[in-house]
């Protein structure tokens, strides 16, 4: 049982749309990303997604709203609804993560920012 100091952590690297696991939590892992852009619409057919803004100002598009999240905000995407996460303005954000160990990056959507397998930091 260590503190995690989060700021130290997203120091630890500069890749965009690649997240890092920090801890893990009765199944879950919990990860910082940092974004900028537009990510690619996608689901989790049987996992929820927790997006907790550190930094910035993200868009979550669903397929007929968006939702403008910005520091101190979260949002839990249900599992099997569609999503696509960006930015504005060339602005990078940081968040963190909270989905299930099993959860795809991108769902079943393969696409070039899609990644495998995730690093620990």
């Amino acid at each position: 049982m260590q503190k995690i100091n989060i700021s130290d952590k997203l120091n630890l690297f500069q890749e965009q749309w690649t997240p890092k696991i920090i801890a893990d939590l009765n199944g879950q892992h919990v990860k910082l990303a940092k974004i900028q852009g537009d990510f690619v619409f996608h689901n989790h057919a049987n996992e929820d997604e927790l997006f907790y803004i550190l930094s910035g100002e993200l868009y979550m598009d669903f397929e007929d709203h968006t939702v403008l999240l910005g520091p101190g905000e979260m949002i839990v995407v249900p599992a099997g609804v569609e999503h696509r996460p960006r930015t504005k303005d060339g602005q990078e954000v940081h968040l963190m993560l909270v989905e299930p160990h099993s959860t795809k990056h991108t769902g079943e959507v393969q696409h070039e920012l899609t990644k495998e397998s995730y690093d620990w930091i």
